[in-house]
């Protein structure tokens, strides 16, 4: 395992790229979009996404970032299979990536905290919020719009208007390409938006304000239709098993 540490402003593109190792993409601070194939995911400090060796991906950060790549080698990957993993970052596992980054390359303390690190992942496998993407270009276009800006309230007769389609097409196009509709595509990504700031501690009040909810509770209601808990429960830190008495 090796760890790489990048701050890096807000806004910033690490284009589409891979590596015949698997990756671990962490940000103690700021919010990354970690993009792989047709699907991205929102990352708060509290979440990790686990990136399989060989497979192409992308990183864009939100806002100002601390990005936190951990190295790891084929032989020693934590998880089989070629899928995207949503991780729990603990405060055992943050502060244990926290140490690797002030520690000796090669030396025994590295090797201690890099086995301690790759236990810590395999428990850390959690439910996350991923967002699927189009291929047809129109798609592609309002998606990128919405996800820079997921409290936008136009209609999609008015993206159609901006996209030169009538509003039955890009409706057909959500269906066909998707698999749901432009305004179950809409929710996904306000959802996943909401994971930074829930992370941050901020009301769902406001978090439903800043993603264009008419309400906290329409809020909370979509996402627990969605993920069948609430936010609360479903950011809280997992708390450790107790052993049977």
């Amino acid at each position: 395992m090796r760890l790489r540490a990048r701050d890096l402003g807000a806004a910033k593109l690490l284009p589409s790229h891979s590596h015949p190792w698997g990756q671990v993409t962490y940000a103690p601070e700021g919010v990354l979009r970690v993009t792989v194939g047709n699907s991205t995911w929102i990352v708060p400090p509290l979440r990790a996404i686990w990136i399989p060796p060989q497979l192409v991906h992308e990183i864009a950060t939100i806002e100002k970032s601390q990005l936190r790549a951990l190295y790891i080698h084929s032989d020693a990957n934590p998880f089989p299979g070629q899928e995207c993993i949503v991780l729990e970052v603990s405060n055992l596992l943050r502060e244990l990536i926290a140490a690797l980054t002030q520690t000796d390359v090669d030396s025994v303390r590295e090797s201690l905290l890099t086995q301690l690190i790759l236990n810590e992942l395999v428990e850390a496998k959690t439910p996350g919020i991923r967002v699927a993407l189009p291929t047809e270009k129109r798609l592609q276009a309002i998606c990128q719009a919405l996800i820079d800006a997921p409290d936008s309230s136009m209609t999609l007769a008015a993206w159609a208007d901006r996209a030169g389609a009538s509003e039955r097409t890009l409706a057909r196009l959500f269906e066909k390409d998707l698999g749901m509709t432009f305004g179950q595509w809409r929710q996904q990504i306000r959802l996943a938006h909401a994971a930074p700031m829930i992370a941050r501690g901020m009301p769902l009040s406001l978090v439903a304000t800043e993603l264009g909810y008419a309400s906290q509770s329409a809020f909370s209601a979509m996402f627990k239709k969605t993920f069948g808990q609430s936010p609360s429960t479903f950011f809280a830190p997992k708390k450790a098993s107790r052993p049977a008495s």
